[in-house]
């Protein structure tokens, strides 16, 4: 198969979508890498390195050298900012992309931060989670006020030595031709606000594990949002949005029990002092190591096989909450300096959409319907494919497996379609 005339569409920038790039890119394969935000990598570049004396297996670093290949092959076209509008198919796929401003060029732009630096604190101006992102920053000009009122702000512009800001560009549409797409684009995180005994948003020490892992890979240690002192005594909640009845959300999502232990190892490996408790349904394996990681976890921390639901601020901006003794069942209070929610994977915002854009159908849990059989990246439309989280809940190294396996099934697609 003469496999460089073949073009193939990757939707979504995450961990699946830059593998499923990268392996087409190096069978040959042209691609289009369309990402709705400005930055690519997903939630996975956000995590931080969980070693400890030894490699954890999180992938953390696997999504940054993933990146770093992606950005760096220039058979990949990335197109950021960017949705899929409409899809119109005659054999191959015309897809029509409705693409949010830049507003800055990233052929000019050095990466100086000479804009982070005069309007990061308002939000208008983003940086990227890692080094890889390429440009470094972006623009959201509906944080501006200048931008708001005047419609352009020349103090931005003129703070570029590049010239590379323009904030008067407007929403534009570009078709992509495409002989075979890849659905990739992950997964929602929980929002822990809809269960509002938990007190997220309004206690500031109570976090999520993503806020988690953005703080020590921003800051290196752990440290309590009032405060910025070291928790002495820290509290994990497992399965928050996941296997709740009264949500409808009946499914495991497979990553909370690994990053947890994981996490709160590295927190106990940096801060021996530390105090952890998981609290827990029960403990999902966490790879082929599992029996011997779960043993040392046991040792250096507390499981309570019980999920608390009401945690009360105290003065000092600990959390205190109430549950049942496993051995009497008599109540006990205990109060933490911090909580972490252990937030589960819910199905993408986009997937309706996306169903009915590439014909392709949705499980009754509302992610993408990969095929009923051994090979899940398949999907009820022929060339079209699944990979990763929006197919449903898996880890990073499933869902790089996933998108390795999607791009056989391309190859084998645009082999027979030739």
């Amino acid at each position: 198969m003469d496999t460089v005339q073949k073009r193939v569409t990757v939707i979504g920038g995450g961990i699946a979508g830059l593998t499923a790039a990268w392996e087409l890119a190096l069978s040959g394969i042209n691609v289009d890498l369309v990402e709705k935000t400005s930055f690519l990598g997903g939630h996975a570049i956000q995590f931080c390195c969980k070693a400890t004396e030894e490699c954890r297996q999180c992938g953390a670093c696997s999504v940054e050298e993933m990146l770093k290949n992606v950005v760096q092959e220039p058979g990949i076209n990335v197109h950021f900012n960017s949705i899929p509008e409409k899809v119109e198919r005659n054999g191959n796929f015309s897809i029509v992309l409705k693409k949010r401003p830049l507003y800055i060029d990233p052929k000019k732009c050095t990466n100086c931060g000479e804009c982070y630096e005069r309007c990061h604190e308002q939000g208008v101006v983003m940086q990227g989670y890692s080094k890889n992102n390429s440009p470094l920053y972006a623009i959201d000009a509906s944080k501006c006020m200048e931008v708001q009122e005047k419609g352009v702000c020349k103090k931005c512009e003129d703070s570029c030595p590049e010239g590379a800001i323009n904030l008067s560009a407007g929403v534009s549409e570009e078709t992509v031709e495409s002989d075979a797409v890849v659905l990739a684009s992950g997964f929602t995180p929980f929002d822990p606000e809809i269960k509002p005994t938990y007190g997220y948003g309004k206690f500031s020490n109570m976090v999520t594990g993503l806020d988690l892992e953005k703080s020590i890979r921003e800051k290196g240690s752990v440290v309590r949002p009032s405060d910025g002192k070291k928790p002495e005594r820290m509290a994990f909640i497992q399965c928050v949005g996941s296997r709740d009845n009264r949500l409808g959300n009946l499914w495991c999502s497979k990553v909370c029990c690994p990053y947890a232990m994981r996490m709160a190892e590295l927190i106990k490996k940096n801060n021996p002092e530390t105090d952890i408790t998981i609290f827990y349904m029960d403990i999902q394996n966490a790879g082929k190591d599992f029996p011997v990681f779960y043993e040392q976890c046991k040792s250096d921390l507390h499981f309570v096989r019980t999920i608390p639901v009401d945690f009360i601020p105290d003065q000092e901006g600990g959390l205190k909450t109430r549950y049942m003794s496993e051995t009497d069942g008599a109540p006990l209070d205990e109060v933490f300096d911090m909580v972490v929610l252990s937030i589960g994977i819910m199905p993408g915002v986009d997937n309706e959409s996306l169903a009915k854009l590439f014909n392709v159908e949705l499980n009754d849990d509302g992610f993408i319907a990969g095929y009923k059989g051994i090979d899940r990246s398949l999907t009820a439309n022929d060339g079209v494919f699944v990979a990763g989280t929006i197919e449903g809940p898996k880890d990073i190294a499933a869902s790089k497996a996933q998108a390795g396996n999607a791009v056989s099934d391309v190859v084998k697609y645009l082999r027979r379609a030739k």
